[in-house]
Parts: C-alpha cells; sequence; structure tokens
C-alpha cells in the first residue's frame, strides 16, 4: 500500500470532516488527524498548501480545504464554534431578533453571539463574526436558549435577546413593540 504524503493525509483528514458533518479545523485539530506536532513544520506545511490553493485559512488557525469545503450554509457557525470552543456561545442581539422576526431588518454578513469567553470580531469569508462577552452566570441563561439542530448552536429566546441588548446598551430603536 502506498504511503500517504503530509499533503495527502491533510486532504483526507478534511474530507472525513466535511462527511462527518463539519469540513472546518482548527490547527491542533490537523496535528492530531495527521499524528504530528503542532509545530513550526506542520504550520509550513498548512501555509504552503494556502498559497497553493488546496485549504483556505478562514481564521487565526483554522481552516478548511478548498476540494471539499464545508456546507456554506452552516460553515460560519462551524467557524464560531471552532473560535470561542470550549464556552458557552449562543446566537443574540440583532441575529437572533432578525432570525425570528423581532425586527425587520436581516442582518446580512454578520452573526451577533453572546459568549462566555473573550469579546471579538472575526473576518472570515463566510462573514463577520460578532463575540459579546457576557457575565450572566450559566444558570441565568441556560433557560432562555435552546439548540439549533441544523447549525449546532444555541439560540437565545426572543426575551434573552432582547435582555442582552439591553444589558449591552446596544440600540433598542429597531425594536417593533
Amino acid at each position: 500500500m502506498k504511503h500517504l504524503s503530509k499533503k495527502e493525509q491533510l486532504l483526507s483528514a478534511f474530507s472525513a470532516s466535511t462527511k462527518a458533518g463539519g469540513g472546518v479545523l482548527t490547527l491542533a485539530e490537523i496535528a492530531f488527524y495527521l499524528n504530528a506536532e503542532n509545530n513550526i513544520a506542520l504550520r509550513k506545511l498548512l501555509t504552503d498548501c494556502v498559497k497553493k490553493g488546496i485549504v483556505r485559512r478562514l481564521a487565526a488557525g483554522i481552516y478548511e480545504s478548498t476540494l471539499t469545503p464545508p456546507d456554506p450554509l452552516t460553515a460560519i457557525y462551524k467557524i464560531a464554534n471552532k473560535i470561542r470552543g470550549g464556552v458557552l456561545n449562543y446566537i443574540s442581539l440583532e441575529s437572533q431578533l432578525s432570525y425570528t422576526g423581532v425586527i425587520s431588518q436581516i442582518v446580512m454578513g454578520r452573526v451577533t453571539i453572546m459568549t462566555k469567553g473573550r469579546k471579538g470580531t472575526f473576518e472570515t469569508p463566510y462573514g463577520v463574526l460578532e463575540f459579546t462577552h457576557t457575565s450572566r452566570p450559566v444558570d441565568k441563561i441556560a433557560s432562555n436558549i435552546y439548540l439549533d439542530p441544523e447549525i449546532m448552536m444555541y439560540r437565545a429566546s426572543n426575551e434573552q435577546a432582547i435582555s442582552d441588548l439591553r444589558a449591552t446598551k446596544r440600540n433598542l430603536h429597531m425594536l417593533e413593540n
């Protein structure tokens, strides 16, 4: 049996990830799939693959294969989960209120997310991710969010999203009421 090169192994890992519903991998996940150390050699391999157009950098340390990209309708949410993995994140504020029709404005090219992690804004090929930190305890939030199985992210209830708007002192004029 032919031994696969690191580049072939990398593409195989992305392909397997996409088939499993992923397609977006962090540098640590790539190292795991390749059974390699997360070191300069791995980063050089990724840089070479990006230059050749085989792999696309989505955000710092987050990549997709251009040959087997993730579903474009859910990719932005996969990236969000990778950027702030390991902490509670939920779609809220203007994105959620637009999604549920509470506000008539349609948020285009941006997803507003409340997070227990650090705040930050990330430009990706799929749109802008805006993370806003919440200091509210998880037990105060948990009953007001639900899992959206299509995107595998939590969403705020309308009441929670409006409460988050107020808590972050964002524009309330768009509310229809």
